[in-house]
């Protein structure tokens, strides 16, 4: 005991460090001084006020130390992009093994609300144990060198409380940040020979890194903290979707997540005042926290959405967790509003998608189908995004609804995605096909406002142009919907051309004339069912006399199929309304067909096309 408080009172002078850098008089981050070696070569003892580094670099070097600056590079090196105390401490750990020898190295952080020291013991074998120091323990040499701040020597580790640890002399330094005690570091060593200044700089090295990483933490953590509900904001549940689906995928497991939106929430917000609104959110967030696993995570979403990541779950225990919220939240009445009742959807992974984006896109999409049932029902409801037809009407809609407020967050294209949905759809039938295939050349007419409803009137006219011309029923069948897929290429096709309201520029033009190419190769080819439609698709803008593209082709070289769709497509733009003129009624249609006939057109189809002309309605 005598020689303990002879080093205490020996190293008291020592251990009170101005922790500020030498080098500039700032707390940073040593592992971002990516030239502290140098400047530690470059120190000068003599001009510093910091006693615990003039000491260290002032006194003669023991052949048992390391060499000062050997021994920071090292540590720099290991310590160089650690960005968790943990990680910090297994570096140490490391470094003292490798130049000490060291038996052990313990680090440990104080922690104010249980009033002690949690100690993580780590020896040379690689084995890690836990104590824990409370500070009530005065006579613990851990509470002596944490309350004052002193380096203490030990003959012996007794006061670790941890059992079969082999007998051994210790060390243990204050880690002091800010002037501040934080914590200790323990260094278990066969003998008690080693410098205690250099084994203070360590300490007081690490004790600045961990400081840093507590500022960064809490900037973090307020960074990705939602001020309402506690809940990870949009950007902080991104960050952790992103690991935990990564975590998914390593470990080939399960992953969903649920969505949830309260219902009404728009006319709460107007009728009883946001600060109504906001009651309900935190009440959706509190049930959430109260209800979900230490490893489940819950961020707010968006306004009112609360979402939730669930690894290692499949849907149905998703569903579970999702219906037993519900309940919850059915019996909890708030004032003026009464039970609180919510729209839930789900997506997992990966049987639904395995992209982050994808997965958040058709949670939401399921979620707002469910809204649309729970409105119609008075009550909440809960949709997977496996539950439903996405080729519905209502699923489309709720598709493009979603993709259309997301897009600029995410950059998923409403059309590309379900191109990809087309390409990788079982078809059950040719009713299924042709319900794919009339969604998805609505989307691309979509794109252009001008073109409302092109590719389901050119299917119509060429459908009725192959019946006339007594083609049989299964070719009609594979011509009404080559016709309908047409213009898919223009998915491809940037809008600023697809859009312009003027005539195109020559470069531009060379651009548009891509698309019956990227339709055929890009949409069809991948997709064994529409491969037959390639010609028709990419030869639709061919002419009869040779000056067409994107091949030339001339006459009878035109495959039949498409000099029908070219017959329909050319009498469809002539009839419909541009930005540069109005649309020509069917006389005057027909009269530049006519006049096309045998140089753009097939002159036999232009004239069957004519007398059914009249008969065709020029809407759907």
């Amino acid at each position: 005991m005598e020689k303990s408080k002879q080093v205490k009172q020996d190293k008291t002078r020592a251990a009170k460090p101005n922790i500020t850098n030498p080098v500039n008089g700032s707390v940073s981050n040593p592992i971002a001084n990516s030239g502290i070696v140098a400047r530690i070569n470059n120190f000068n003892a003599q001009k510093t006020n910091n006693k615990l580094y003039s000491g260290y670099l002032s006194s003669p070097v023991s052949k048992k130390s390391a060499d000062l600056v050997e021994f920071i590079t090292d540590l720099n090196a290991s310590l160089k992009g650690k960005n968790t105390v943990s990680d910090l401490f297994s570096s140490i750990h490391e470094v003292f093994s490798e130049k000490f020898n060291c038996l052990y190295t313990a680090f440990g952080l104080f922690h104010e609300k249980s009033n002690c020291i949690n100690l993580k013991l780590q020896n040379k074998l690689g084995s890690t144990y836990s104590s824990k120091i409370f500070m009530s323990d005065e006579f613990n040499p851990v509470v002596e060198s944490f309350r004052t701040s002193s380096v203490i020597s030990r003959d012996d580790n007794k006061f670790l409380n941890i059992p079969y640890l082999q007998t051994s002399s210790s060390f243990i330094l204050p880690l002091i940040s800010v002037n501040q005690c934080i914590g200790v570091m323990v260094i278990g060593t066969e003998t008690n020979d080693l410098e205690t200044n250099l084994l203070s700089f360590v300490a007081n090295y690490a004790a600045m890194f961990v400081h840093n990483l507590d500022l960064t933490e809490k900037a973090n953590k307020l960074d990705n903290t939602d001020t309402l509900t506690s809940l990870y904001n949009h950007r902080g549940f991104q960050e952790v979707l992103s690991k935990e689906l990564q975590r998914a995928k390593d470990n080939k497991t399960h992953l969903s997540i649920i969505m949830m939106d309260v219902n009404n929430i728009s006319k709460i917000n107007r009728e009883l005042g946001h600060a109504k609104g906001d009651e309900v959110i935190r009440l959706l967030a509190d049930k959430v926290k109260q209800n979900i696993r230490n490893n489940d995570k819950a961020g707010r979403y968006g306004g009112d959405e609360i979402a939730i990541i669930l690894p290692d779950t499949n849907t149905a225990d998703a569903k579970y967790l999702a219906e037993y919220i519900t309940y919850t939240l059915s019996c909890c009445f708030v004032d003026d509003v009464g039970p609180v009742k919510v729209s839930v959807g789900i997506s997992t992974y990966p049987d639904c998608s395995e992209s982050q984006e994808k997965l958040l896109v058709l949670a939401e999409q399921a979620m707002y189908i469910s809204q649309a049932k729970g409105y119609k029902e008075g009550m909440s409801a809960i949709i997977s995004s496996s539950d439903y037809n996405f080729w519905s009407d209502d699923s489309l809609n709720s598709f493009a609804e979603v993709l259309a407020k997301r897009h600029a967050q995410v950059g998923i294209n409403f059309e590309e995605e379900l191109l990809h949905k087309f390409n990788n759809e079982q078809i059950s039938s040719q009713n299924h096909l042709m319900e794919m295939a009339t969604s998805l050349a609505g989307a691309i007419d979509a794109k252009d406002p001008y073109t409302k409803d092109h590719s389901t009137s050119v299917s119509r006219y060429s459908e009725a142009l192959a019946r006339a011309i007594n083609l049989p029923e299964d070719e009609v069948q594979r011509i009404k919907l080559g016709a309908l897929l047409h213009d898919v290429g223009k998915i491809g096709i940037p809008e600023n051309v697809l859009k312009k309201p003027s005539h195109l520029s020559d470069e531009e033009w060379e651009i548009m004339k891509q698309h019956p190419v990227i339709g055929a190769e890009k949409v069809l080819a991948p997709n064994e069912a529409l491969r037959d439609l390639i010609p028709m698709v990419k030869y639709h803008h061919e002419h009869y006399d040779g000056s067409g593209y994107p091949e030339k082709l001339k006459g009878e070289e035109i495959p039949l199929s498409a000099r029908i769709v070219s017959v329909a497509d050319a009498y469809h733009a002539l009839i419909s309304d541009r930005p540069y003129r109005k649309g020509l009624g069917v006389e005057k249609a027909c009269e530049i067909l006519r006049m096309g006939a045998g140089t753009q057109w097939d002159s036999d189809l232009v004239r069957q096309f004519i007398t059914i002309a009249p008969s065709l309605s020029t809407s759907i």
